[in-house]
């Protein structure tokens, strides 16, 4: 007996050494299939660990869970697959929704008082992957991950998704605006704001009969809106364009996650700016940094052109990457504009009343973005569509 515990000792030191490698062998696994799907947490999910021989967690990487699974078994590990695939199936068919108010906000968490991510406008589609007491975890048009709350949205099928696209739509033009319960104006169905989506119902002299993406009806005053085909075909990222957008925006509080003109934070406001002119492009400043052409790092202002995307932050050094942390818009003649504290217009001109020697210690490159091929830059029509 006594023999028998001595050799049972080196034997389990074995095994437990053999468990702990293959434990490593296919956490390195997964971790290199993360690095691949979803090296960006903000617009893929892959939340997979391996623990007591089983995979667990959550993941929107459908195909690449399956090839994890399939590199598993020709290696012939032994595991029980209990990722949670999403969409949700509790979700059954209600996989789309659109956004029914003027401006969802949505969270980095399921809660009132999570972060503020980001922001979509009413008739927004949105892909929908789970659901948490109420809170529905989306993804937005530009791939952006976070949680909005039941009351923002119209849950759909894809069926039901595909019928809202084939209907004829306005989208709403001015700056702000209401719909009415009818022509006199006196109740309020809605409030709107630049870039909302609307069903169009009927024509009534002046007035547009429209719909709300959760049914809802109402009457819009006809000037205050443009029909879909129509606004497609008149934006244009032309510096004319961008500018007059721009301006319109000027003294617009900042607002953390904020991409809409109720507030918006610096690449919500690049990303508002390029919207309203037909163009959807990456949500954060870490993120446009990626699209386009890189223009200049030695601040050569004569290289810009109106519309060029401007960076800011921390230089990269021996101990750390580069950090953008801000972002705003060449309009020319040594200025820029952007969102810090309001949306306002920045000079590098010494000599200029808005000399911004605080951004311009902190500059660090310019991408352009305008006629470049980019994979993170689509036309609004693509979702609006459905092409």
């Amino acid at each position: 007996m006594k023999y028998s515990y001595y050799l049972l000792i080196p034997l389990l030191s074995i095994l437990f050494a053999c468990r702990e490698n293959h434990d490593q062998e296919v956490q390195e696994l997964i971790e290199n299939y993360k690095s691949e799907l979803a090296p960006d947490k903000r617009v893929a999910l892959w939340d997979v660990q391996f623990e007591n021989d089983s995979l667990k967690g959550e993941t929107d990487q459908i195909e690449g869970l399956a090839n994890l699974v399939a590199d598993l078994n020709q290696k012939e590990i032994k595991f029980t697959n209990a990722v949670k695939q999403l969409p949700d199936s509790e979700l059954e068919d209600k996989t789309k929704a659109l956004v029914t108010i003027s401006v969802a906000n949505i969270r980095s968490n399921p809660r009132h008082s999570a972060e503020l991510a980001t922001q979509a406008l009413m008739g927004t589609p949105l892909n929908v992957l789970k659901q948490s007491d109420g809170w529905f975890l989306v993804q937005t048009p530009d791939g952006y991950l976070s949680w909005v709350d039941r009351a923002g949205i119209q849950l759909l099928s894809p069926e039901e998704l595909e019928d809202w696209h084939g209907k004829p739509k306005v989208v709403y033009t001015e700056l702000t605006g209401h719909v009415w319960s009818s022509p006199k104006q006196e109740e309020m169905v809605s409030d709107l704001v630049a870039g909302d989506i609307l069903t169009l119902e009927d024509e009534e002299g002046i007035y547009l009969k429209v719909a709300l993406p959760d049914g809802r009806l109402g009457y819009i005053p006809s000037r205050s809106s443009m029909l879909f085909e129509d606004w497609i075909a008149t934006r244009s990222t032309s510096p004319e364009k961008l500018i007059s957008t721009a301006k319109q925006m000027m003294g617009v509080p900042y607002l953390w996650g904020g991409t809409s003109i109720k507030g918006v934070d610096c690449s919500g406001f690049t990303k508002t700016i390029y919207f309203l002119n037909g163009k959807i492009i990456p949500r954060d400043a870490s993120q446009q940094v990626n699209e386009g052409e890189e223009i200049d790092t030695e601040k050569n202002w004569e290289k810009l052109e109106v519309g060029d995307l401007l960076f800011f932050g921390e230089k990269a050094t021996e101990e750390k990457k580069e950090r953008v942390v801000h972002v705003g818009m060449w309009i020319g003649n040594g200025e820029f504009i952007h969102s810090r504290g309001r949306v306002r217009i920045s000079s590098f001109d010494p000599s200029s009343p808005n000399y911004d020697e605080y951004e311009l210690n902190r500059y660090l490159r310019t991408k352009r973005i305008i006629n470049k091929q980019s994979d993170g830059v689509i036309s609004v029509s693509e979702f609006l569509t459905n092409e």
